[in-house]
């Protein structure tokens, strides 16, 4: 009786005065809750601030232009931003090798292989849909017209030589690096060369065709890495209590990585507003190439934002039978951090942030998913490959069949796997593309002047593709990830034994005075057929 009496003397406590009727007087201390408007600000204040980043870069960019800035004070204007991209890029790494194999590790293989197989249906078939959108919409609107050449002066050589067959074999030569440690600094390609040996000056001038060479070019191997730790952390896995500390240490260090990433957000406005103020202070004449490329900048603008506003919304409707824009807008601070950068992997730990966080995605598929789609999953690029290659074969007169536009589409469509998530990585694919169908490649020094606008405009595809593939996929999961967690939930046996059908209990409560007061109760666990 003497327990079960400061038991309920401890609940009464609990429950304060305010439980024992109504209060007589109002407790004018307590803070108010902000309501409307001013609770939205708060909520969203960082985004609300980068915002205002974005406009105050274009405000300066322009006003600063008639003042025909050195190079010194381009520097200057543009080095805020140049150290966020720096500090973005240098999280990329330990974020992607963590996260795979952490959340790989956390899966099973048979669901890892699931999960990998829906994954990489929906990325190839949304890339198929964009370079076919491309393909309708430059069709209908005819962008290019041949006194545009005029106006500009080709500046790259044809690179006919470099085909999409190359790209394919160099994306398996990525996919199985020989060297892991090389793979972080470094990217197999395929270069043409000419003959080496004894007679290589006489073919050389018989016009000998050159030979191709497997080469390396400074850039992170994110293919290869991925694919090494997908293995690994599946295996991983399988060990049991023997690879936990190894999955704790891969798992600490992503907290670790998400807790730098929080800091650099309050570093984004200063360094969102630099990158644009630099990029448009960068461009000689921005009025003059805008208005003279602007059907082709409206062209990929309205493909882009046709699929991202109704297309992908559609696409997370029918699978989640929810209101998409919610997601979509959670989403706004990602976006704006992959258009500044114009990479869907500089905005790789922002959108992990916002995928974890507000938006509740399971840590298992963003893990999973998001850093395989900024490698892969290039749905912008692949609508601006199919709208420049048109583009370019308008202004040259090249008659465009049914044959011509589906190389374009097939090409356009295999390009964009290739494509590295870092900016104007699509101009030298676009190379690729024109050379399937007999092109001038010289012309793509024209695009090259409104690149980095229109990179801004595509990149914010890429990163929302991948977030939609794993809101889609994560649905489609449902079965698998539950499976899993109960799986992890059995009662366990321990040296054989099982536990006993009937298990006393004593529940302790712990007052404000930190005095144990504890009650006799007594649960009856039937376990029934363990």
């Amino acid at each position: 009786m003497e327990k079960g009496k400061s038991f309920s003397e401890y609940l009464f406590v609990k429950m304060g005065p305010g439980d024992r009727g109504p209060k007589t007087t109002e407790d004018r201390s307590a803070p108010v809750d902000p309501t409307g408007a001013m609770k939205w600000l708060i909520e969203n204040k960082l985004l609300v601030i980068t915002l205002g980043a974005v406009i105050t870069g274009i405000a300066l960019g322009f006003g600063l232009r008639p003042y025909n800035l050195g190079p010194d004070a381009l520097i200057v204007i543009s080095y805020p931003g140049e150290l966020f991209m720096r500090v973005l890029k240098l999280m990329i790494l330990p974020l992607i090798i963590a996260s795979l194999i952490a959340g790989s590790a956390s899966l099973n293989a048979k669901m890892s292989g699931k999960i990998a197989v829906r994954t990489l249906l929906y990325f190839i078939l949304t890339s198929m849909f964009n370079a076919f959108l491309g393909v309708v919409l430059a069709m209908l609107i005819h962008p290019g017209q041949p006194e545009l050449r005029e106006d500009f002066e080709g500046v790259l050589e044809n690179r006919s030589d470099h085909s999409i067959l190359d790209n394919i074999l160099d994306i398996g030569r990525n996919i199985f690096p020989d060297n892991i440690v090389q793979a972080a600094f470094q990217q197999a390609h395929t270069v043409y060369s000419e003959p080496k040996g004894l007679f290589a000056k006489n073919a050389t001038e018989n016009n000998t065709v050159l030979v191709r060479e497997i080469s390396y070019r400074a850039g992170t191997n994110t293919l290869g890495i991925v694919f090494f730790c997908l293995i690994f952390g599946s295996l991983l896995g399988t060990l049991g209590p023997k690879g936990q500390v190894v999955i704790d240490f891969f798992q600490a260090i992503f907290e670790v990585i998400m807790k730098m990433v929080t800091g650099v957000m309050w570093f984004t406005p200063v360094g969102v507003s630099s990158v644009i103020a630099g990029k448009i202070l960068g461009v000689d004449n921005v009025g003059h190439v805008i208005s003279q490329l602007a059907w082709f900048i409206a062209t990929v603008a309205v493909g882009v934002f046709l699929y991202q506003l109704i297309i992908m919304q559609l696409i997370y409707f029918v699978f989640l039978k929810r209101n998409p824009y919610k997601f979509y807008w959670g989403l706004s601070q990602a976006m704006l951090t992959a258009s500044a950068t114009a990479s869907t992997a500089a905005a790789l730990p922002v959108t992990f942030r916002a995928m974890e966080g507000p938006l509740r995605i399971d840590s298992r598929i963003t893990r999973f998913v998001l850093p395989i789609g900024c490698n892969i999953n290039m749905d912008g690029t692949a609508l601006f490959l199919a709208v420049a290659s048109i583009f370019i074969c308008q202004m040259n007169n090249i008659s465009l069949g049914f044959a011509q536009l589906a190389t374009i589409f097939l090409t356009s469509t295999a390009a964009s796997v290739s494509s590295a998530s870092v900016p104007s990585a699509a101009m030298v694919l676009l190379l690729v593309v024109l050379a399937a169908v007999d092109a001038p490649a010289h012309d793509v020094s024209l695009l090259f002047a409104v690149d980095w606008l229109v990179d801004r405009i595509r990149t914010t595809n890429n990163m929302l593709g991948d977030c939609y593939a794993a809101a889609v996929v994560e649905h489609m999961s449902k079965k698998e990830l539950m499976a899993t967690d109960s799986a992890s939930m059995e009662p366990t046996v321990a040296n054989g034994v099982l536990p006993t059908s009937s298990t006393e209990v004593e529940i302790a409560a712990t007052t404000p005075a930190k005095e144990s007061v504890a009650s006799d109760v007594v649960i009856d666990m039937h376990l029934n057929n363990i």
